[in-house]
């Protein structure tokens, strides 16, 4: 619709849509319509066409369909795009009938038609097709953002998705990544043998991990519950009840606690269990599993983020805890016998430690302090403390460690794994532990799995476990600089009034 008839139907940009559906009412009746049926996708259309000369028919009558972007001589040419790619309209009275180009002042940039007419291309190499018919399948109410500058504003990016990725083809782009990160880890998985399931997502227990949750309450059960903080213990059961010997889950977690650019309280992880592997074995597989993942989305294990060009070409760096610590700082924590002599030498060298911390919490501390940010490309850091793993099992000879490593890139902790405590006794009394250590946190709240150990106590076979944080992973490979850049509909706060 051109400016002159704009401004005689109302100078406000969304009661001239609401008036010219009142118009397409009366004139075309169904103005959404139920049915509408394409030939094919506009990038179907591209390829198909592809060796089309210039300024030449190809006597094919094709039906496409999507949103108007942008409309040019009163509507003679439109670009319209659907979720493959675009495709541009050409409207003239040697072309296409009246009752079509009656049509034309009606539709608005953002306006959802369908058109049928011969496929052509320009002299300029425009793919084109000469409108015959043309749909009106959905009249918007509201005008688009400026469509070269889209959605700038941080806050309506993420509280106003659809116009986002209908304005901003780099975040359209990055979730079709994310759909193609979150399937290939899939058919990873299962090509490498593993069984996927589903665990429940409303714990009467909350566990496997340590963080706050989000309660919520079973009217029908009368019971307070919680939104899963971790799959591990249910996970856990399936290996104990033989279904398989390779068992993962892709699922959604939520924690009750801080946002920030690596953090949201929902998020995505896949959790695996394998039967008869250690850590070692888990290690083997989280690199095959980057290597994959970033040659499906970059065509190479090589790839950028940021100023940095990251690799996940295998093997990855491994390092101890300890001795990362100790290269860092000079504090060598397998020297040191108690926890008094760890937070002395803690303090000595300058860090502020709790009165009350542990051996273990005290090198926690300080590798996180000191080390994790230097790890920019792909490393495993193994041998945490028992103190803070109370799912893992002691390495041989140093009861105070673990079989656990954390996969980092740059600086941030991508996946978690152990080799998974399976001896009952020794499991039911870390988890006492941990338990008295919360309650003395005053989280009153948390409670001993009693289904969890009664199901270890039948006997769980030696097993490595993972947790992989999907949306972190997602960030890297699609250069995010945001955890919120990578799902879809992030929490938001309530709009102020």
């Amino acid at each position: 619709m051109n400016d002159k008839t704009e401004t005689a139907l109302s100078s406000d940009p969304t009661e001239v849509r609401r008036q010219k559906l009142g118009q397409l009412r009366q004139t075309i009746g169904d103005v959404y319509p139920a049915h509408f049926h394409r030939t094919m996708t506009n990038a179907e259309l591209a390829t198909k066409y592809e060796t089309l000369e210039l300024d030449t028919e190809s006597g094919d009558v094709v039906t496409v369909a999507g949103r108007v972007y942008s409309s040019r001589n009163s509507g003679m040419f439109m670009d319209v795009h659907d979720a493959s790619g675009k495709i541009q309209i050409f409207s003239h009275k040697d072309t296409t009938p009246e009752e079509a180009r009656n049509l034309l002042p009606m539709i608005d940039i953002g306006d959802i038609i369908g058109v049928t007419g011969v496929v052509r291309r320009t002299k300029r190499g425009e793919l084109t097709i000469n409108a015959q018919e043309i749909v009106m399948l959905t009249k918007t109410l509201l005008p688009m953002p400026e469509k070269w500058h889209g959605v700038s504003d941080v806050e309506i990016r993420y509280r106003k998705r659809h116009l986002d990725i209908m304005t901003n083809e780099e975040s359209k782009l990055r979730f079709q990544q994310r759909s193609k990160i979150v399937s290939g880890i899939r058919r990873f998985m299962e090509n490498d043998g593993f069984m996927e399931v589903e665990t429940p997502m409303l714990h009467s227990v909350y566990g496997g991990a340590t963080a706050e949750p989000f309660k919520t309450h079973h009217n029908t059960l009368k019971l307070d519950m919680y939104l899963r903080i971790a799959p591990e213990l249910f996970l856990k059961r399936t290996l104990v009840s033989g279904l398989t010997d390779k068992v993962f889950e892709i699922n959604r977690n939520f924690r009750n606690e801080g946002v920030s650019t690596r953090h949201n309280p929902e998020f995505t992880m896949m959790e695996c269990y394998w039967a008869y592997a250690d850590y070692e074995d888990i290690m083997d597989l989280v690199e095959r599993l980057f290597a994959e993942l970033a040659i499906k989305i970059h065509g190479s294990t090589e790839f950028a983020y940021g100023d940095k060009e990251i690799s996940f070409k295998g093997p990855f760096k491994r390092v101890l805890m300890p001795d990362a610590v100790k290269e860092a700082t000079g504090i060598d924590f397998l020297a040191i016998k108690t926890d008094e002599e760890a937070r002395a030498a803690a303090k000595a060298a300058g860090f502020e430690v709790e009165k009350d911390w542990t051996w273990g919490e005290c090198l926690a501390f300080i590798f996180e302090e000191k080390v994790e940010g230097t790890l920019i490309q792909p490393s495993h850091v193994t041998h945490f403390p028992k103190d803070i793993s109370p799912f893992a099992k002691e390495v041989p000879g140093e009861p105070r460690l673990v079989e656990r490593f954390e996969t980092y890139c740059n600086t941030w902790e991508l996946g978690n794994a152990f080799s998974e405590l399976n001896d009952p006794e020794e499991q039911r009394a870390r988890m006492v532990e941990q338990l008295e250590q919360a309650h003395a946190r005053g989280e009153k709240a948390k409670q001993l799995d009693d289904e969890f150990l009664d199901a270890i106590d039948q006997g769980m076979p030696p097993a490595g476990g993972l947790g992989i944080g999907v949306d972190r992973l997602i960030m890297l490979l699609t250069n995010a600089p945001s955890i919120r850049d990578v799902i879809l509909f992030p929490a938001r706060r309530a709009k102020a009034d």
